[in-house]
């Protein structure tokens, strides 16, 4: 098959044959050949045959549905070489027919995330923040990228909790709390990060042409796009909060200020042509220039609204803020889990660590022994004792994550650092502190050799998404990126919604045990629990082996526990990748109280969950428990050697709690 640069065909065909030949073009108007395309690839499997995402056809995945707690029935995907998940359908479709160009793993993850700016907004974009954890398989490197928010050159410790240092009020719209009050105004808003680090891990891993990368997402911006059940459901959740900003309130909202609603098509041109301004000039037109400038001034509006005025406090973000913003290249954090090695995200995320030192806990217990039963396609049902050990070691993580861990260019870790914090000792003793009888409830940190006292801070909000994806040349990309809480700050421009991520940080700068590491200043990145995570066999002595999994979610400070569950699922119990991201979500942060995801079906919420044995015996120990919804975004691929099989194949889940799907080149 033969497509010209400068030809208009591919515009009326379908989706997935329109990227994948813009992936494809070089840079001049000579023919450029693409490989030819098994049946199965990138298209989803229906009960009457395949159909493409996006082409409307009965059985596409992309087709508009109420938001739904728990969707049954969804089984593993199984490919030969490469793979894409993410929370959206059309998300992965993008992805996907990069990957099936010949594109590569990073190459996928710019596409990726230009459509989920589009599709999801509620949770990631253009706008905020990500992070991403990079295998290149030719040299078996591991390398991380934060592109997180930063705070603005003029914050100060107060800029958060008070409007100055002479106006100790509030920040307004005044929405009856510190933290609404403080999200909704311009003093949430960090510098955007997701742009430049895809462009530097861009720089370094991809093969495509940075433009055609963005094409998916301008076409589909462009002709418009079926509103899904969970962008509806955050819309509509919104919908006052659209009424202080007009453009936000033009584009969501109907003339009746009504929210558009479920299966509504949407065109978004501002977000299509600031992808194109990308495309054409890459980060810096972001970062400097009319974009940037339009993020500034939306950063420091005093009022909005489109029924009634109201006052809005302006955030301090200037344009050399955008100008001097650096994504990072970070040292991963690894640590060791029975025969693997589990590498993450290290600070400022806390997700790495924190990950680690419960796996290196549950390291001294058998977790095997404690697995699920009635397993099934939605991954069966955990055990009293497993969910027990699990959610123990995750207490005593959280109470080192919420004393410990922060901007590290800021406040050093305790000791040595990660490997204080990972080291084996520290955490056998950490280990020691879990009774089988009694849960701790609420777990005290750690102590290390010449700590500095300090407080303690734990909360975060759940505005994310996640991808995992590796392509036909082994490289895997896991990255979580995200706005913060569900649509951000509210505050919407040039297409895009602008984040609320500095309200991750503490709103006090100390408490009575003494300064708090993840407090705010002047350039410092907020602490956050993402962990996008990549599991590797381990080697014969003992170093880092070969690719096993990758895996993340979304969901605030609970990532954590949804990513221990999906590698205890598949290292202890050896649940396939659908079964492992299916699986009942449990765990605990550093409180009393463990959380059973009751939107799962194996778990009975009838009589107060005092009918399901699972809750009872969780309670018999001592846990307070919480069988409210958990809506995860897991996404995993499990490299495997199936029984009697020549080499090894790709497994993917895509979690039943969102929307999104697995595509690669799949098998008959």
């Amino acid at each position: 098959m033969t497509i010209f640069k400068n030809s208009t065909a591919w515009r009326a065909a379908p989706l997935a044959l329109s990227v994948f030949a813009l992936s494809a073009c070089g840079g001049n108007d000579d023919p450029v050949p693409i490989p030819p395309v098994a049946l199965k690839t990138c298209v989803q499997s229906t009960s009457t045959g395949s159909v493409v995402v996006g082409s409307g056809l009965p059985g596409d995945p992309a087709l508009p549905e109420p938001s739904s707690g728990y969707k049954t029935g969804k089984k593993a995907l199984t490919a030969n070489s490469f793979m894409v998940v993410t929370a959206n359908p059309l998300a992965t479709q993008a992805g996907c027919d990069v990957l099936a160009a010949g594109g590569t793993a990073v190459d996928a993850a710019v596409a990726v995330q230009a459509v989920l700016g589009l599709v999801e907004p509620q949770s990631s974009g253009l706008g905020g923040g990500a992070f991403m954890l990079h295998y290149k398989a030719s040299n078996k490197t591991l390398q991380t990228y934060d592109g997180r928010e930063t705070a603005p050159a003029a914050a100060t410790e107060d800029y958060l909790r008070y409007v100055s240092s002479t106006d100790k009020s509030s920040p307004l719209p005044n929405l009856g709390n510190l933290f609404l009050n403080t999200k909704a105004s311009g003093r949430s808003i960090g510098t955007p990060g997701a742009v430049r680090m895809l462009e530097l891990a861009h720089q370094d891993n991809g093969s495509q042409p940075w433009a055609g990368l963005f094409q998916p997402a301008i076409k589909l911006a462009t002709n418009g796009f079926a509103i899904s059940g969970r962008m509806a459901a955050a819309i509509d959740g919104a919908k006052t909060d659209f009424l202080r900003d007009p453009e936000a309130a033009a584009y969501f909202l109907n003339a009746d200020f009504t929210p558009k609603a479920l299966g509504t098509t949407i065109k978004n041109p501002a977000y299509a042509a600031t992808l194109a301004t990308l495309a054409q000039g890459g980060a810096n037109a972001f970062y400097t220039g009319p974009i940037a400038q339009s993020i500034v001034d939306k950063i420091k509006v005093t009022t909005g609204g489109v029924t009634t005025t109201v006052a809005i406090t302006p955030g301090l973000t200037e344009m050399s803020d955008l100008a001097n913003y650096k994504a990072i290249r970070r040292t991963p954090v690894c640590g060791n889990y029975r025969a693997t090695v589990v590498c993450g995200m290290g600070p400022p995320s806390s997700g790495g660590i924190a990950v680690a030192q419960t796996l290196g806990i549950l390291d001294n217990f058998d977790l095997a022994a404690n697995g699920p039963t009635g397993i099934n396609s939605e991954g069966g049902k955990p055990s009293i004792m497993g969910v027990h050990l699990v959610s123990e070691a995750e207490r005593l993580a959280y109470a080192d994550r919420n004393k410990y861990v922060a901007d590290t260019d800021f406040v050093a870790l305790p000791a040595s650092g990660v490997d204080a914090m990972l080291n084996k000792d520290y955490l056998k003793g950490r280990a020691a502190l879990i009774s089988t009888t009694k849960s701790i409830g609420t777990a005290v940190a750690g102590v290390f050799p010449n700590a500095v006292a300090l407080g303690s801070s734990a909360s975060e909000g759940k505005g994310t998404t996640h991808m995992s994806i590796v392509d036909k040349f082994g490289n895997v990309v896991v990255m979580t990126t995200t706005i913060e809480s569900g649509m951000g700050s509210f505050h919407f421009t040039r297409g895009f919604l602008l984040n609320n991520q500095l309200t991750d940080f503490s709103f006090d700068p100390s408490d009575a045990s003494g300064p708090i590491a993840n407090r705010i200043a002047a350039l410092k990145r907020p602490r956050s629990s993402m962990a996008p995570t990549i599991v590797f066999n381990k080697a014969a002595d003992g170093s880092r082996g070969d690719f096993l999994m990758a895996t993340g979610s979304s969901g605030g400070a609970s990532i954590i526990q949804f990513v221990v569950k999906t590698v205890v699922s598949a290292v202890d119990w050896k649940l396939d990748a659908q079964q492992a991201t299916s699986m009942v979500n449990f765990g605990a942060s550093n409180s009393p109280t463990t959380g059973v995801g009751g939107e799962h079906p194996a778990i009975d919420i009838s009589n107060s969950g005092l009918n399901d044995p699972l809750l009872v015996g969780l309670r018999s120990l001592g846990h307070t428990v919480s069988f409210a919804a958990q809506s995860s975004g897991t996404g995993t691929i499990i490299k495997t050697l199936p029984a009697g099989a020549a080499s090894p194949v790709l497994v993917g889940g895509a979690d039943p709690r969102r929307e999104g799907i697995v595509l690669g080149d799949a098998f008959p």
